[in-house]
């Protein structure tokens, strides 16, 4: 059976998980979460997100450092409860990040090209998957130049926001929302969070998985939670929940009401940067995932290819490519972003399932099984607050793979 290559420490694994996460919650979902929860909603909403994400990254790290392959839950599924688990976590993954690789190619697509949102979106694919075909060593250091722009980007809008910007604090407490427009907030934000997974759908390309990848996943995570608290709050500050509701560009307008529109085009620049980080990752991750699936023959074996030079799963990822340019070509950003956080949640879900089947490690000073019965129940949470559209077309596909399973099983 073709294996890949383990190169990866725990500063490129880091990197992976920052160029997945960040540029989602920053550029896209901080505008529909303050709608559905309002200036101090925003920050509990964000609060809850991180925490289920924190408990969804123990439970992954902990599966990943038992089962360093490629596949994530998709194998963890398998392994630890049972092979229709395992495949409901591949299929829901697959799909729901092939529609997330769409939004985020479409935002790219309105960022650098407003007028011709598509065509640019399908370029954006295209150069993406290219150098992921590269190899994963050239997605890695990609990656890290991405996540250095962003991030001086970022540094920018702050700076401004505090120095130039009436920031206002009594905002962040004004426009509280209700509890079920904080869960649907969190449930967006989520959407932000759940990068974290691609180091662990690497993990048959890390070097010491026991010891990189449950060093690396909290680490990403902490940084990227920290980051967002920041620019939601200066956001939030600058703008007040009401004008930040209803922005297609939050921070291009904290930038435009601190007095410096000249920044706005840095900012735009920096949207399109960090959201080709995302989209970078996005494409490696889910076509690892379907390669574990194709050894498995959950999909067609002849997807369980590894190019024999580069080392990556080069059918696999063309395959994803396609998709995601079908769906570019038919599709909607905010209903693709709103499917995926549905299937998303259900594949984290899973994660925790089977977390939850480990034996537990007296060495650790955290209650992991707490923190996976925790996620289980936030993951279930926030799926059924999601908007109603959304979870019924999650369910739907979701349902779709489960006929397809079950009439191949037969066979």
């Amino acid at each position: 059976m073709d294996r890949l290559r383990r190169r990866l420490g725990v500063p490129d694994a880091v990197v992976i998980g920052l160029g997945s996460m960040l540029g989602a919650g920053v550029f896209v979902v901080f505008a529909p979460a303050a709608a559905s929860a309002g200036g101090a909603g925003l920050l509990v909403a964000l609060a809850v997100a991180g925490f289920i994400a924190f408990c969804n990254a123990t439970s992954s790290a902990r599966l990943a450092a038992r089962h360093p392959e490629s596949g994530g839950t998709y194998v963890y599924g398998r392994e630890r409860l049972s092979p229709f688990a395992g495949f409901l976590a591949g299929w829901g993954f697959v799909v729901g990040k092939t529609a997330s690789c769409a939004a985020m190619a479409l935002t790219i697509g309105a960022y650098l090209w407003p007028g011709h949102t598509r065509l640019a979106a399908v370029a954006a694919v295209l150069a993406v998957t290219v150098v992921n075909l590269r190899g994963i060593a050239k997605t890695a250091a990609a990656t890290a130049v991405l996540v250095a722009l962003v991030l001086v980007v970022l540094t920018l809008v702050v700076v401004a926001g505090l120095t130039a910007g009436d920031v206002q604090v009594g905002r962040l407490g004004a426009g509280g929302g209700s509890a079920r427009g904080v869960l649907t907030a969190a449930g967006l934000l989520f959407f932000a969070f759940a990068g974290y997974a691609r180091i662990a759908t690497l993990g048959e390309e890390v070097r010491d998985p026991e010891r990189t990848i449950p060093r690396a996943v909290p680490l990403a995570l902490g940084v990227v939670l920290v980051i967002y608290l920041v620019i939601a709050v200066v956001a939030v500050g600058v703008l007040g929940a009401d004008r930040l509701a209803v922005s297609a560009a939050p921070l291009v307008d904290v930038v435009t009401a601190a007095g410096l529109p000249g920044l706005a085009w840095v900012v735009r620049a920096g949207a399109a940067i960090a959201v080709t980080g995302v989209l970078l990752s996005l494409l490696a991750g889910v076509g690892r995932t379907l390669l574990a699936m194709a050894r498995r023959r959950d999909v067609p074996g002849a997807l369980a290819v590894v190019h024999p030079v580069h080392q990556v799963p080069h059918r696999a990822e063309l395959a994803v490519a396609a998709v995601v340019i079908l769906v570019v070509l038919l599709g909607d950003v905010r209903q693709a972003i709103g499917f995926s956080s549905c299937a998303v949640l259900v594949y984290y879900a899973i994660t925790n399932a089977a977390a939850l089947r480990l034996e537990h490690d007296p060495a650790r000073r955290l209650p992991v099984r707490a923190l996976a019965v925790a996620g289980l129940v936030g993951c279930v949470l926030l799926v059924v607050n999601l908007p109603l559209g959304s979870v019924l077309a999650g369910f739907a596909v979701l349902a779709l793979g489960a006929v397809w399973y079950a009439l191949r099983s037969r066979r």
